[in-house]
């Protein structure tokens, strides 16, 4: 296990004097409720009315005149012999009223009634309560205040922590992770074997004169293992492991993280030969000229980022000490930072391919009980670009399915379910569809098989289901590429259009009218369309010119920002992609339009069995006609006479 250690220190002096005042104010507290009161005569408030005719009637012994109120004895309540200091019964109970201005008579009325009558002795009480009332406040606040800065100090991570680092130490490397734990990023390994040989060896490097790197930026996608990398380096070299996230450096008070920097980097430089690893830098090192920073900027995130650009100048290389970062927003950083001197080295730590894939599953399997039909080489193909984290994911959902169905064993079976769960999301089974829309997602998904069949480098189609899953899906086709691609020429572009453009057309054909349910193919297709035009340059008419930025080169689910272009461009764009797209509807029509007693017979068995997979779906799929004029669109994206005037006259 782990052994963590915290760079926070408490303070003695803060946790006495917030002991104190505590302790004080709970003393003013019991003082004031339970010792006060002992002194203190008890009263009871009556009527003036009542208080006269007490007088009058001759019950009233003893009386106090004041201004404000008459505090009066019963004779009844008179003790009857003279007190004495010894003794210890309570004081008499005195009744309390509040007396009419202007009447004068009281005086003589309590004379002839032989009541014993005084003014009341001045009260001492008021310098004491008014001291009570303009020290016991901020006391008060100060105790707060002193009790919470004593737990921030003492690392219970609040807003007030001051200047102590919140890096958490693993000594002698006990991460937990070696090398043996991390697969599939055989390229990124290779690149930090070098820094793991340094730490354990440095006569090695220093009798050439080399020097090691003073930083290591490992920039991928996220879960493709960029933390787990980096504690394997440390455990392999067994030396201490700093870890801090970017985001603990910025506190509320400007300063404070360029403190936290300082403390650091002394606490590493002391247990030197030692690795500082910083996750998501991006937080910390976003770059400072960006837009929006004209006036001043974050002046908290920007010192501290200063502090640490000054921190990486101020120890020579071999000096033990080696900054690991993480990040999957390369881009965003300054270059002050990227530059040679700081982080020397950028790894790359990109999504695995099938080979790799394979590897990671095998270390994620080793605590699961597989059966024998699983062949991890075939779900390995299964999953293109599949993180590690991702693989870790479908290993985990694969055996909580074999648990649920009470198997002793994981089955291949329960991997290609966990493989669908995680593309298609979960089956839907509470949502029921009715005739007119079973009908509907049925001709859909049948399209897309037909056309998908066809189209080169769109993968082979291994399942049509119409059972809902995840969020919108009534239903789904599932194509898995039989190998790893990097590349997508022009002619698989158009082919991946025609095949999300195939579900419309689908319903067009057969139905007459369309649904809603192709608006995520036309969303997909649209956004292939324009990228096609605009940051590939596969437009005969524009030309090879990059009309998008690409801003984020790790993360996916975004939009490139258009370069500033005329509005004549602009037009000649939106032109071409809507070209491209009608071009690849018709093709979609035609190929339907071919082999419309196939799909009518898939669209039949879908309605009974709700899925087509295996030697069912092959035989299907081997019925299907090529039209003449798709090897023209998909070589050369013009479309035939032919099939203009065909399409026209299904239009008409």
């Amino acid at each position: 296990m782990p052994v963590e250690k915290d760079g926070n220190s408490k303070t003695p002096k803060l946790e006495h004097f917030g002991s104190s005042l505590v302790t004080l104010f709970l003393f003013l507290i019991l003082f004031h409720f339970f010792v006060a009161p002992a002194f203190r005569t008890r009263t009871n408030e009556v009527l003036y009315s009542q208080f006269l005719k007490e007088v009058k009637d001759g019950k009233v012994g003893r009386a106090l005149v004041g201004q404000d109120q008459i505090q009066y004895i019963l004779k009844s309540d008179l003790p009857k012999t003279q007190t004495t200091q010894a003794d210890s019964s309570p004081p008499p109970k005195a009744y309390v009223t509040r007396p009419i201005a202007g009447d004068a008579d009281l005086p003589k009325l309590l004379a002839e009634k032989n009541v014993e009558f005084g003014a009341p002795p001045p009260d001492n009480s008021g310098v004491f309560t008014t001291l009570l009332g303009w020290i016991v406040p901020p006391l008060i606040f100060l105790g707060i205040w002193g009790w919470m800065l004593n737990r921030a100090q003492a690392g219970a991570g609040t807003a007030l922590t001051v200047g102590k680092s919140k890096a958490r130490i693993y000594s002698e490397g006990n991460t937990g992770v070696t090398f043996a734990d991390v697969a599939g990023i055989d390229e990124a390994e290779e690149e930090l074997q070098e820094i793991v040989e340094f730490l354990k060896n440095s006569d090695k490097y220093t009798r050439v004169g080399a020097k090691i790197p003073k930083g290591v930026l490992l920039v991928g996608a996220p879960g493709t293992g960029k933390t787990l990398l980096a504690k394997a380096v440390a455990g392999e070299a067994g030396v201490p492991f700093f870890s801090i996230s970017g985001s603990e450096f910025i506190e509320l008070f400007v300063g404070v993280g360029a403190a936290r920097v300082r403390d650091m980097f002394e606490q590493a430089k002391k247990q030197a030969p030692c690795i500082v690893f910083i996750d998501e830098l991006d937080a910390l090192g976003k770059s400072r000229g960006g837009a929006g920073n004209l006036i001043g900027g974050n002046d908290e995130r920007e010192q501290t980022l200063n502090q640490l650009l000054t921190e990486m100048d101020g120890f020579e290389a071999n000096t033990g000490v080696i900054i690991l970062a993480a990040t999957n927003r390369p881009e965003v950083l300054d270059p002050a930072l990227r530059r040679p001197g700081r982080f020397d080295r950028q790894v790359v730590v990109d999504r695995p391919d099938k080979l790799g894939r394979e590897a990671i599953l095998k270390v994620h399997i080793e605590s699961v009980k597989l059966a024998a039909d699983v062949d991890l080489g075939t779900v390995a193909a299964r999953t293109p670009g599949f993180a590690g984290a991702d693989l870790a994911n479908l290993v985990n959902e694969a055996a909580l399915l074999a648990a649920r169905q009470n198997r002793e064993a994981v089955t291949m079976a329960d991997f290609n379910e966990a493989i669908e769960r995680v593309i298609a999301g979960l089956e839907k089974k509470s949502r029921v569809l009715n005739e007119v829309e079973k009908k509907t997602v049925a001709y859909h998904e049948a399209g897309h098989a037909i056309v998908g069949a066809l189209m080169p480098g769109a993968g082979k189609v291994q399942k049509i289901s119409i059972v809902p899953r995840g969020v919108g899906a009534l239903g789904y086709t599932l194509q898995l590429p039989e190998e790893d691609r990097f590349l997508m020429a022009e002619d698989e572009i158009r082919g991946r259009i025609t095949t999300l453009l195939a579900g419309r057309s689908a319903e067009e054909i057969v139905l007459g009218k369309v649904s809603t349910g192709a608006s995520d193919d036309i969303q997909k297709a649209t956004d292939l369309a324009e990228r096609t035009i605009t940051l590939y340059g596969m437009s005969k008419k524009l030309g090879p010119i990059a009309l998008e930025k690409v801003q984020q080169q790790f993360l996916d689910g975004f939009s490139n920002p258009r370069r500033s272009v005329s509005p004549k461009v602009t037009e000649e764009i939106d032109g071409e992609v809507k070209q491209l797209l009608d071009g690849s509807h018709r093709i979609a029509l035609n190929i339907l339009e071919s082999n419309r007693t196939l799909l009518e017979d898939m669209t039949q068995q879908l309605l009974q069995k709700e899925i087509l997979e295996g030697e069912q779906l092959r035989r299907y799929l081997e019925q299907v006609r090529s039209p003449q004029a798709l090897a023209v669109w998909l070589n050369t994206g013009e479309l035939s006479d032919v099939l203009i005037r065909e399409s026209c006259d299904r239009a008409n």
